[in-house]
Parts: C-alpha cells; structure tokens; sequence
C-alpha cells in the first residue's frame, strides 16, 4: 500500500486539498498520512485542526512552525523552523509520496525537505500567475516537484513551458470545486443556522436578506500599507449600507497590520451591522458565497470558487493579479470610491453563469487514482 502524506499549514491549505484526502483515505491502494502545523493548530486563526477532526481525518503528527510577528522576517524564519521540525517526521513517517499545497511558506518547507530526503513530491495548483511572493514560491516549488497537479489549462501549458515533463503533468482541476459543487448541488440546501453568529464578534445578520461577504488578506509585497488597505475596503462597504460578514486575514507578513486596521475601525465604533469571523467551516462559506450579494476582498475564492458558482466578485488590489478568471469578476484598486463603485455595480449585475475554468467538480477522485498507479523517477530532468 502506497503511504502518501500531505501537509496541512493553514484554513486555505485545508480548503484547497479535503476533497484528496478523502478521496485518498477511500482508496484501497493509498494509505493517508497527516501532518498539521503552523496557523492550522493556532486559535487566533480558527483553530483549522478542529475542523479536520470533525471531518474524521486522523492526524498522525503536529508541527509547530510558527514566529510570531507576521512580518517578512517572521516568515522566512518560520519557513526555516518548518525545515528544521518537518524532516524528522517524514523520516518517521516513511511517506512513499509527500502531497503539497500551493504556494504558501509551509508549503516551501514542506518541498524543500521532500526534495533533500528523496521523497517523490507532487504539487497541486502549481504554474499559476498572480501577485505576491506566492508566484515566486508556487513557481520555485514546481521545481522540486516531480508529479504535477495544476488547475486549469493555463497552468498546465506553464509547467510544461517550464521544463518539465508532460507525462508528469496532470490537468485535475483544482479539488475546492470539488467541495464547492457537492455542497452547491445538494438539495435542499442545509440552512444555514444562525448560530454561526454565536462566534467571532459583532451584530448577528440576516442570511436570508441581502448582505455583502468580505475577505482580504495581506499583501506581502506591500507590507506596511495593509491597515490603509482594508480601512478603505470596511469604509466601502459601510458605505454601500448592507450588512456584512467579514472573514480575518490568513497568517502571512502584514496581517497584524490588517488586523490593527479591523480593530481600529470597530473601536471606533463603525461595525454596526458587521460580524467578524475567525474561519468558517467551508460548507458554510461557500453558502454565504453562494447568496451575497458580492464577494469583496483579495481572496482567491471570489476567482476559483466564485466562478464556478457565479457569484459577483470585487478583487481588490494586486494579491491575484494574473490569475485566470471568469466574468464574475471585477478588478478594482485600493481606492475607496473605486470599490463603491465596483460593489454597486457588481450588485447591479446580480449572479453570473458558472465558469468552469477550475475543474469540474471531480479532481480528488482523478488525483488519488494517479498517485496509486503513478511511478516517479527521483532524478529530474529539465526537457529543454
């Protein structure tokens, strides 16, 4: 039986590879092996290991690889800490294959440590484009890897421009769309319980009237201006005078500042008919996406997810710049009345057609099935 172990570092981690674990945990020929370190084992960022152990994944080893700070200091050393705590437990573990997630700097650790034990690493949503130091990190990660698991034709066509090899280069689709088209096409749908609003902080809203969702993150390459950034984004949305949901930034350099900016605000006394939430479970959010009036934010979720559902989608910034994307989406900067106007016109609009840029709803299915049968050569070689 073939051991794969994958890495859980983060909520978006988690979000972007349930489906593969399931679908890994269900094949006769795979044996799942978990890892779960760094914001997924903290409560500040929703405690994301609860999750997985409500979900029924068995978690075989913690990782604790986090600096506190969140500044670009702190992640390149937290990143160091992962490799310092990651190798001993793949070297306990005896993974056959390491599956890693995206472009995140645990993601690093996780590649580079494979890469120096001889491990066979495959990679999921690598040879995208967007802003940030996570395209150089995604990028450089391809490079280590030696199964490939891209989301979307464009990033197929990169890899492989990239040197490597096209028989180890799988178009899957991305596996959120997998979570996304179960909960989605379920009938009737769950109903969404107000007691969601029993945590985070702020007003309870009506799901069951009109409300924007808001999800912003750090900018890693603008460290230091993310407090102005999400001012501007809270203001907008007050502004437009709908009650809002808003989701607290992912650990990356210049969350605090994010943070300070969302405390700030609501000290100020601005957050009536606003409620803040650490994370959702993902039945949950992809709900709430489903019925907002407008996902605002920078959040990948409003270009993979939001298109396959079809909700109206205000990117804000530089975060995914480049990223392949549907017509929910509306590019916008920083600018407060920028993003007034791009909410009142994405409200205008209502609901988009679903896109199916990022897969098709089946990826954990097709990527288990390729790594049961999949025999990787440890040695790399670049084809051009």
């Amino acid at each position: 039986m073939k051991k794969i172990c994958v890495v859980i570092g983060s909520r978006a981690n988690y979000s972007s590879i349930r489906s593969v674990l399931k679908s890994i945990s269900l094949h006769s020929n795979l044996k799942l092996q978990l890892i779960v370190g760094a914001s997924a084992l903290l409560r500040r960022y929703g405690s994301v290991i609860d999750l997985i152990k409500k979900d029924g994944f068995n978690i075989n080893r913690k990782v604790n690889m986090i600096i506190e700070g969140e500044s670009p200091t702190t992640m390149a050393q937290s990143t160091g800490v992962g490799l310092l705590n990651i190798p001993p437990l793949f070297e306990d573990l005896e993974p056959d294959i390491v599956l890693t997630v995206g472009d995140r700097f645990e993601t690093m650790a996780t590649a580079i440590s494979a890469a120096y034990m001889n491990i066979p690493l495959a990679h999921t949503m690598g040879g995208e484009v967007s802003g940030t130091i996570d395209e150089s990190i995604r990028h450089a990660i391809t490079k280590f890897a030696h199964i490939h698991f891209p989301s979307s034709n464009q990033a197929y066509d990169r890899i492989v421009r990239m040197g490597e090899q096209k028989e180890n280069v799988h178009l899957v689709g991305c596996p959120r769309i997998d979570i996304v088209k179960e909960i989605i096409e379920e009938e009737p749908y769950t109903k969404i319980s107000n007691r969601i609003f029993d945590q985070g902080v702020g007003e309870k809203i009506d799901i069951d009237n009109k409300f924007l969702l808001v999800s912003q993150h750090p900018v890693t390459t603008e460290y230091g201006h993310g407090k102005e950034q999400i001012l501007n984004t809270l203001n907008a949305v007050k502004k437009i005078g709908f009650p809002a949901i808003v989701l607290w930034p992912n650990a990356d350099a210049g969350t605090e500042d994010l943070a300070k900016g969302i405390r700030n605000w609501r000290e100020r006394g601005k957050s009536s008919k606003i409620h803040f939430f650490k994370n959702l479970p993902m039945e949950i959010y992809i709900q709430l996406m489903k019925k907002t009036l407008c996902l605002v934010g920078n959040s990948s979720s409003g270009i993979r997810e939001g298109a396959f559902i079809g909700t109206p989608t205000v990117n804000i910034g530089t975060r995914q710049a480049g990223r392949e994307r549907g017509e929910n989406v509306l590019d916008t900067d920083y600018s407060e009345n920028d993003i007034i106007n791009a909410i009142k016109s994405q409200i205008d609009h209502g609901p988009f057609q679903s896109e199916k840029i990022y897969g098709d709803g089946f990826s954990g299915e097709k990527i288990a099935k390729i790594l049961s049968s999949k025999k990787v050569s440890i040695q790399k070689k670049i084809t051009y």
